[in-house]
């Protein structure tokens, strides 16, 4: 009798295994996709970032691309957009709308970012303010974009995952104190060593279930304005050029998406410079600051030993109303009392992604890793929106570019702190 009815219980957990759908986690697991796609402009455009530059590009010193990362698992999806772009700025939700409707994808799925290299075309699709050949590089754009993240997403298969932490000095605070003769201060851009950065390189390492090397997506904090307003030169500047070389270094079958952290206040060490410097002996700064920076991922990747799977995904996001600063006089038009400003989080795993729709100061997005619940955070600027500088409170007192051009009131950033930890952590 009791043999006999061990046999019954082993049989109806059998059948009850069999009967029952399987987890994620227990069939496919997570699985992830990646592509590239080339979009560098074929005719001269008008550059992004510098109100100063008025002519059109003169040539391409290095290719720009849209990286795509996704991952899926449990019925979820997210997508890392990486994007060799100043931002989407205006064209943002025409791009998000097309991403949500011909691929399904919800909007706390996608995180449409870009590198905020200033030395690439300005996207726009209104033929009453933008150049011709910017509207025809745009709308060429948005077919591109679709595409490879269509490729991605048809390209998904198992993975295991892992992530590892590096450290760089190729960011530098940039609001440096200046003392006039008279006696009075101010700050400027320029260059503070003493100024506070943030100098994590966070890396993800995505590999198939054979062990081979899919994607290297990483994550590091500085504007990638190595190259001023006197550069006609169209290139990815220091973050683009890390995430080549990071590529060549690797091997032509891995992508490496590559994402701007909270870099409001911090620039290259060499920064707005003409032009790339060819004399005899002398690496261009660009290419020298992203090499440092590639080859630190690289070192982060190589070290990364321990790989593992996550059946979870979760994804959330948020349109904040911010307050905006009172005029600067009395007889000034008066802002609106709000501003939105867009905030998109997701969690695989024990890893979170953030994405900030705006020009975040550095404090802020080390505060916001600071308060996540997980091991390693991923903080992403220029991402699902563009709401602008946003800074710290105390740099107000302070003034300086930053400030003056933000239209958030200071208390604003503590709200957007606030609520991107109350984000994560409710994922």
């Amino acid at each position: 009798m009791k043999a006999r009815l061990v046999v019954c219980v082993l049989s109806l957990v059998v059948f009850l295994v069999l009967a029952s759908p399987l987890s994620a986690g227990n069939s496919a697991g997570l699985k992830a996709g990646v592509a590239k796609i080339d979009i560098t402009p074929e005719k001269p455009v008008t550059m992004s970032g510098y109100a100063s530059r008025k002519d059109v590009s003169k040539g391409v010193h290095d290719p720009l691309s849209i990286r795509v990362l996704a991952f899926e698992a449990g019925g979820k999806r997210l997508v890392l957009v990486s994007t060799d772009l100043i931002g989407y700025y205006d064209t943002t939700e025409v791009m998000r709308e097309m991403l949500r409707t011909e691929l399904n994808l919800q909007p706390s799925e996608v995180f449409l970012s870009a590198i905020h290299t200033h030395s690439a075309p300005t996207p726009t699709l209104n033929k009453e303010r933008g150049h011709a050949n910017n509207v025809e590089y745009t709308e060429a754009l948005k077919g591109k974009l679709l595409e490879v993240v269509r490729q991605t997403m048809g390209n998904l298969e198992p993975v295991s995952i892992g992530t590892g932490v590096g450290s760089c000095p190729v960011g530098v605070n940039r609001r440096e104190l200046r003392i006039a003769r008279t006696g009075e201060s101010s700050i400027v851009l320029g260059r503070n060593p003493y100024g506070v950065t943030d100098k994590e390189v966070l890396v993800l390492k995505v590999a198939k279930a054979d062990g081979a090397l899919k994607a290297v997506a990483f994550d590091y904090a500085v504007h990638a304005t190595c190259l001023g307003p006197g550069n006609y030169t169209i290139s990815g500047d220091v973050l683009g050029l890390a995430a080549q070389c990071v590529e060549k270094v690797l091997g032509p079958e891995v992508i490496a998406p590559v994402f701007a952290g909270a870099s409001g206040d911090i620039d290259p060490w060499f920064r707005v410079l003409p032009a790339f410097n060819e004399e005899p002996g002398w690496v261009p700064e660009p290419v020298l600051l992203g090499t440092f920076l590639g080859q630190e991922v690289v070192h982060v990747y190589r070290a990364i030993s321990q790989t593992g799977a996550t059946d979870k995904i979760a994804t959330s996001l948020l349109t904040l109303q911010l307050p905006t600063k009172p005029p600067e006089t009395p007889t000034a038009e008066k802002p609106p009392a709000t501003r939105p400003f867009t905030i998109t989080a997701a969690r695989l795993g024990d890893i979170a992604f953030l994405g900030l729709g705006g020009e975040v100061g550095t404090e802020i997005g080390q505060a916001i890793k600071a308060g996540s619940p997980c091991e390693r955070t991923f903080v992403i600027t220029h991402c699902n929106g563009a709401g602008s500088y946003l800074v710290p409170k105390h740099l107000h007192v302070e003034k300086g570019y930053e400030v003056n051009t933000s239209p958030y009131a200071p208390q604003a950033a503590d709200i957007v702190v606030r609520e991107a930890i109350r984000l994560l952590h409710g994922l």
